[in-house]
């Protein structure tokens, strides 16, 4: 509901009410122990700065003043269930199922348990798991762009310490 959709609230903000962005996502890689969060979205140069505070902004208050809601949770609940179908459907995704639940110690029926878990879920509890992962104030920023057009605005939002890189002959400079 964060950025995992369509629907979700990173996209319906920058692509659907600011049109800065063709599409603006979250998502966790499958891991175990510690996994990266990542929130990404290809924006328009002058919308760079912009985006980052909204995308910053959206961050800090899924996990305070606007948690999940039970209209997010059903629309997304919806969209998992229905879809449960087709990610199972060729040979191909069903040994990368096995595959997945051989590594993470999941039983071997693993995609049949999934609509009921999803159906479980609470706005409550999906604010907790956002509380226990998330973190804004511990965001690391990779913005690729025109430095000329980019570095003041971001310097702008003090998101953090900026560091520039830059590309010369294959080496990173770093100043």
């Amino acid at each position: 509901m964060l950025g995992g959709q369509f629907s979700a609230r990173l996209n319906m903000n920058l692509r659907e009410d600011k049109h800065w962005a063709y599409g603006a996502y979250s998502f966790m890689f499958d891991a175990k122990g510690q996994r990266p969060f990542l929130a990404f979205s290809p924006v328009q140069t002058d919308k760079t700065a912009p985006a980052m505070g909204e995308i910053a902004r959206e961050l800090k208050e899924i996990v305070g003043k606007r948690p999940p809601t039970q209209a997010e949770l059903d629309r997304v609940v919806k969209n998992n269930v229905n879809s449960l179908p087709g990610h199972y459907e060729t040979l191909g995704a069903v040994m990368q199922s096995l595959q997945s639940s051989l590594v993470y110690g999941r039983p071997w029926n693993y995609p049949t348990t999934l609509a009921p878990d999803y159906q479980a879920l609470t706005p409550k509890a999906l604010g907790d798991e956002a509380k226990a992962l998330v973190f804004p104030e511990q965001l690391v920023w990779v913005v690729v762009g025109d430095l000329s057009k980019i570095e003041a605005p971001v310097r702008a939002l003090k998101l953090g310490e900026v560091e520039v890189r830059e590309l010369d002959d294959g080496k990173q400079a770093k100043r």
